[in-house]
């Protein structure tokens, strides 16, 4: 992909505004990408996004917004649910984001009916997070 290629789909910007990954990716002046991660192929950072660590973006991904990627690399894409209230990400292995709250899949199991009570879900969306849950186990 070339900077032209990027100012197609990110037309607000401007080239000066980029740069180019020793990979191949591209990344926007305010993300941040340290030395041993990897942005490469079509991939873009932006936002006040994070990728750190040994952690890739790769392929056609976007990361942006005030995203955050760091620690071991997926070997394929994590499991990401969108529930009715808050989505449910395999945010890092063996832990589960869901909203602002990150927990093992152990933790999660024990506390999230007390900790959709505590945000105001409803027993059926607690219902529903619990099966969310099973999945992820």
């Amino acid at each position: 992909m070339t900077i032209d290629d990027v100012l197609k789909i990110h037309s607000e910007t401007k080239a000066e505004d980029w740069w180019q990954h020793k990979a191949g990716g591209w990344i926007y002046k305010t993300a941040q990408v340290s030395g041993d991660a990897r942005v490469s192929g079509n991939a873009r950072v932006s936002g006040n996004a994070w990728v750190y660590g040994n952690a890739q973006v790769y392929g056609n991904a976007w990361l942006s917004g005030n995203a955050r990627v760091y620690g071991d690399a997926w070997g394929v894409s994590p499991l990401y649910i969108q529930g009715s209230e808050h989505s449910l990400t395999a945010c890092k292995k063996g832990y589960i984001a869901i909203g602002c709250f990150e927990f093992t899949v152990k933790e999660w199991r024990k506390r999230y009916k007390q900790i959709g009570k505590d945000n105001g879900y409803s027993p059926a969306q607690i219902r529903e997070y619990g099966r969310y849950l099973a999945l992820f186990e």
